[in-house]
């Protein structure tokens, strides 16, 4: 029974490329939870999956997909969230931006107002240059040639430093049981230090990341204020918004 109920969890991974503990209890609830690590402790040590705290993910799921792949993604999908995440800025307001690329198309159609703008990407940074009247403040710290973001110590003692009125965050996964996930640490740990620091947490979720779910969550629903999406939400989602009092865009 054991190599069958194996051989379901590694079929189950193949396709959704992670799986958490609580699937897991769903798809085999007649099998304890110990049970249930020492399955995906088996599968590690096959070279199936690697674990992390609360499930595992196939050994051919990258962290992150890289930078120029994404920009190729759902492209019109992301100008349907910057259209409606204008709605929210103001000038003389002091914004965060993270590396996704959705954001990188928000700066794209950034007022040329005055603004107050961080970013960890400078991407990001470099077309806010195109404007003259945003202040643009780009962390220091070590560059990810993946992400084409920077992270560390640097970056997280200038996060402490800063006032931030209106934060948006994209999102690497996202599901209504386990909020919304990323591929990195180091990219938690900075989500997680924004969210704290801003009045406004607004989350760009697109459709398509829906479907994944990645191995560190840096935010549940009660975090945040805002959900911005190019389609309609499950309505699992919008339950939990209504539940935490999240306005969805």
């Amino acid at each position: 029974m054991n190599r069958i109920r194996q051989d379901r969890i590694k079929k189950y991974i193949e396709n959704q490329n992670i799986v958490t503990i609580k699937e897991l209890r769903e798809l085999f609830p007649d099998v304890s939870l110990m049970t249930l690590h020492r399955d995906l402790t088996a599968l590690e040590e096959m070279g199936v999956l690697t674990k992390f705290r609360g499930g595992a993910r196939s050994v051919h799921q990258r962290d992150e997909v890289e930078f120029d792949i994404r920009m190729k993604e759902n492209n019109a999908g992301k100008l349907s969230m910057v259209k409606k995440a204008m709605k929210l800025i103001k000038a003389q307001s002091s914004l965060f931006l993270d590396a996704s690329t959705s954001n990188l198309f928000l700066a794209s159609k950034l007022p040329d107002v005055d603004l107050n703008v961080t970013t960890i990407s400078p991407n990001i940074a470099l077309e806010l240059c195109k404007l003259k009247n945003p202040v643009v403040n780009l962390c220091g710290g070590t560059m990810n040639r993946r992400t084409l973001s920077v992270s560390g110590v640097n970056t997280l003692d200038l996060l402490d430093r800063i006032n931030i009125d209106l934060a948006f965050i994209g999102v690497s996964g996202c599901s209504a049981e386990e909020g919304f996930t990323c591929g990195t640490e180091a990219d938690m740990l900075i989500k997680s230090r924004v969210i704290r620091k801003a009045r406004t947490t607004v989350v760009l979720c697109g459709a398509d990341k829906l479907k994944r779910l990645m191995p560190y969550t840096f935010a549940t629903f009660s975090d945040v204020d805002y959900i911005i999406s190019d389609q309609p939400l499950p309505e699992a989602f919008v339950q939990k918004c209504q539940e935490n009092g999240v306005k969805i865009l």
